[in-house]
């Protein structure tokens, strides 16, 4: 049997460069979604799926993460009593008591193998989850539990796939090449980091979440810089894979992938959920149909 997943790691120490000047001094993962940052959903996925321990890979400009995941402070809980705000006032208490939250500072190359490494003191030796801080999926199931349940069985390394339909945009991700095992699970052969589309393997990606053993911090220090001279987690998970540690992908049954540390998508998605918006989707529809009235 696999020990049981644990803790989870959310890296979010990118400079987040494609939405400067906004990131110049707020973090990429707490761009609001109507009214709740990226991370809080990347998060609530997690806590959904049964881990409360999360370890989050900060850098230099990220203190709001740790403020928005912290108790509120005392004015802002007195106006809200005040106020009579009760439901709000519960909204935000609910946020810093979901998860046991762990801080860490970023340090070394540049490369998404980085944040991973750094969270070597606080993982130990087990297994744990890393989920991007900047990407969510949702699905019912939550995709990490899709997954939880694929390495409770299969044990080994599991990684979140998602069907890519248009063929041009699979340069954006780790594509996989695969075969069969049951249902939507499959072993996997070998993982292309962003390819030309014409030489990608299949349509399936590695989209933003990983279950790793404790052996990945050695492959990470063993490895030199890839592509763009940047370490590389697909190279160190490739690494485990060829000395004989199993690799696993379950296409996410349920879900809709959400890239928020993209311009457009970003966008898209905040469409998206502030049509599906208790509050404001109803008003925010009839919105949108007069902007296409008036073209």
């Amino acid at each position: 049997m696999a020990k049981r997943i644990t803790k989870v790691l959310i890296p979010a120490a990118g400079f987040g460069t494609r939405f400067l000047p906004q990131t110049k001094a707020m973090p990429k993962e707490m761009l609001p979604i109507v009214d709740k940052p990226v991370i809080q959903y990347v998060v609530e996925e997690v806590v959904a799926s049964g881990v409360d321990n999360i370890i989050i890979v900060t850098g230099a400009t990220k203190r709001a993460i740790e403020d928005h995941f912290d108790e509120p402070n005392e004015d802002l809980v007195q106006n809200l009593t005040n106020g009579k705000k009760e439901e709000l006032l519960e909204q935000i208490n609910r946020i810093s008591n979901m998860a046991n939250f762990i801080y860490v500072r970023q340090k070394g190359p540049y490369g998404n193998g980085t944040p991973v490494l750094a969270g070597e003191p606080v993982i130990e030796d087990e297994p744990f989850a890393v989920v991007w801080g900047d990407e969510f999926i949702l699905a019912d199931p939550p995709r990490l539990k899709q997954m939880i349940e694929v390495h409770e069985k299969y044990g080994g390394m599991v990684i979140s796939g998602m069907r890519i339909e248009q063929k041009e945009d699979l340069k954006r991700y780790g594509v996989m090449d695969i075969e069969p095992v049951e249902g939507n699970v499959f072993k996997v052969k070998r993982i292309v980091e962003k390819p030309d589309p014409p030489e990608a393997p299949s349509n399936l990606a590695a989209i933003g979440a990983y279950i790793l053993p404790p052996e990945i911090f050695t492959a990470l220090k063993s490895i030199k810089p890839g592509k763009g001279g940047e370490l590389w987690l697909v190279d160190a998970i490739n690494l485990l894979k060829e000395q004989g540690l199993p690799l696993y992908t379950v296409e996410i049954k349920n879900g809709k992938y959400y890239d928020t540390g993209n311009k457009l998508e970003y966008m898209k998605t905040v469409v998206e959920l502030a049509l599906r918006h208790p509050e404001v989707g109803e008003e925010f529809n009839q919105y949108l149909k007069s902007l296409t009235d008036k073209s």
